[in-house]
Formats: C-alpha cells, structure tokens, sequence
C-alpha cells in the first residue's frame, strides 16, 4: 500500500529514536561533509517532524543534510550573505532537494529560494508531503507552483522492502535510489503505484 507521511507517523519517529540514532544526530555537526544525498528543505516550526524525516531517511541509508543538525550555528533567522552562502554550497554539494511541505511551510521564507535554486541548477526536486492526518496519495494535491514537481511515496517493492518512489502520476514513477544515482526520471509504467 502507498502512503505519503502523516505529522504523527514522523513525530513518532522523533520521539522513539534509539540512542545509537541521537548520537548519530549529534555527531554529525563534527563529522566533515563533502557532500550529501538530499538536502530537506523545511520549516524549523516542523521540527519533531522534520527530525522524523532525517530519521527514516537515515535509516534507508541516505546522507541528509538538515540546517540545525548538520550547521547547528547557522542563523537561519537572520537572512544576510553569509548564511545564503552556507546555504548554496549545501545545495551544491547535494543530489538532489526534497521540499517538505506542511502547514508551516507556506511561512517559510527559505524553502521557495532553496526549491528556486536547486530547480535552475540541476532540476532535482521532489516534494515530499507531510500531511496531518492522511496518509493516501490519492489525497495528495501540490499547492500552486509545488504541483509541478513529483512527490514521494512510500511502498514496498516486488521483494518487500520499504521503498521511497518519486512520482508524478500513479503509472509515471521510479525508485528514489535510481532517481538519485543514476538520474532516471519517473516513466510510464504498467502497473499504478497507488
């Protein structure tokens, strides 16, 4: 069955994450980072959530760059150069950007620059919706410019294993992984995801 995240699905995430996993968090402000697999672009109101995301996109075995975690210092608050610097060659030394959206997301004033730049540099952009209460991508609608991108989708592949799918229509999807490494863009298929 597919699934798009639900705010208390990650917020669980958050609350129940081993000890392994919070040293793991708090490490990752020390390590050196030449690059990652996605950037997650969100609103600091978001942020149980958003630790959630970081969580079971960890899991999976992605490298995630989230501001507060990996850049705890950074200012996000205070819009100058410097921080807009950071903030690029983060996204420069990204794959690809997933824009977590959710109620706060429309306040946010960084999320539409990130999405603006990723989009005219490398066009690797997937909306990852975060929905308060459910969980169907049928239900799923992007909001003004957002419909634009493909969105993720949770679901299990022919030998059962969680797999983040990006997609733009429910028989026009590819595998996150595939999406990342080798640049394939969601393509018809036979058979509808959802």
């Amino acid at each position: 069955m597919s699934t798009i995240y639900t705010n208390e699905y990650l917020k669980t995430l958050s609350r129940t994450k081993t000890l392994t996993e919070s040293l793991g968090m708090f490490s990752a402000q020390s390590e050196a980072h030449a690059s990652f697999d996605i950037f997650l672009s969100h609103s600091y109101l978001d942020k149980e959530a958003v630790e959630g995301i970081y969580i079971e996109l960890t899991r999976m075995g992605f490298k995630v760059y989230v501001d507060w975690i990996i850049d705890p210092n950074l200012d996000r608050t205070n819009i100058t150069k410097a921080t807009a610097t950071i903030i690029q060659n983060r996204l420069k030394c990204s794959k690809a950007l997933l824009l977590a959206t959710s109620l706060n997301a429309s306040v946010s004033k960084w999320m539409p620059w990130e999405l603006g730049y990723v989009d005219g540099h490398t066009n690797k952009c997937a909306i990852m919706p975060v929905s308060e209460y459910s969980s169907s991508p049928t239900l799923y609608k992007g909001y003004e410019y957002l419909s634009l991108y493909p969105f993720i989708v949770k679901q299990k592949n022919r030998i059962q294993e969680e797999k983040l799918w990006i997609v733009e229509a429910s028989d026009e999807y590819v595998v996150i992984e595939d999406w990342l490494i080798k640049n394939t863009q969601p393509y018809k298929r036979n058979v509808k995801l959802f």
